[in-house]
């Protein structure tokens, strides 16, 4: 009898032991698919932080041309600033749209004054401008892949049990404003 309780016993401390190893596996794997979208993020972070680095110089180099723009100059400043103080994904990526508009109306103005197209400097700044809404692009594809396959392992069985037990929940994709989905009306010097 005394065998048999004992065999007992190390069966279900074999299974305690299997199950231990299972949930700690996979709640490892949340931590390395949660840190993923976190450095996705920070890429995000990271890009914008360089297109807001540039735009002052764009803004002053348009500024000489432009001096009577200042309706766009200050809607750029604003956006940035909101885009600065962003708390959430959907706040940032708020302030991004409304910062990305306010660029597009910026390099509407900049057609109005070739002299400044033809500036070396703001030819510089357009061309890295360009190559950060690249990158920034491609940033948020990245997240929101690093989002999908997180959100998708903790909501998977069993991992949607190790997960709230973990206190793990799901992530919120990089989404464009409504706005963004509409498609801009371009008129080349057409009044109304």
């Amino acid at each position: 009898m005394k065998k048999t309780s004992w065999g007992f016993i190390a069966v279900i401390v074999g299974i305690i032991l299997v199950l231990g190893m299972i949930f700690a596996g996979k709640y490892n794997s949340f931590v390395n698919a949660e840190e993923s979208v976190n450095q996705s993020a920070a890429q995000i972070d990271n890009q914008l932080q360089r297109r807001a680095d540039l735009i002052p110089n764009l803004v002053n180099t348009v500024k000489g041309y432009s001096i009577h723009e200042k309706e766009v100059l200050t809607q750029i400043a604003n956006a940035r600033a909101k885009l600065a103080g962003a708390q959430t994904k959907t706040d940032q990526a708020n302030a991004d749209a409304e910062l990305s508009g306010a660029l597009s109306r910026l390099l509407v103005i900049s057609e109005n004054y070739p002299e400044l197209k033809a500036d070396k400097q703001f030819t510089q700044l357009m061309d890295e401008l360009a190559g950060t809404e690249n990158r920034i692009a491609t940033a948020r594809m990245d997240y929101n892949k690093q989002v999908e396959t997180f959100n998708k392992e903790i909501k998977r069985f069993p991992g949607s049990i190790i997960a709230s037990m973990g206190g793990f929940k799901a992530k919120d994709y990089f989404k464009a404003e409504e706005r963004a989905k509409q498609v801009p009306q371009v008129n080349f010097g057409e009044t109304k």
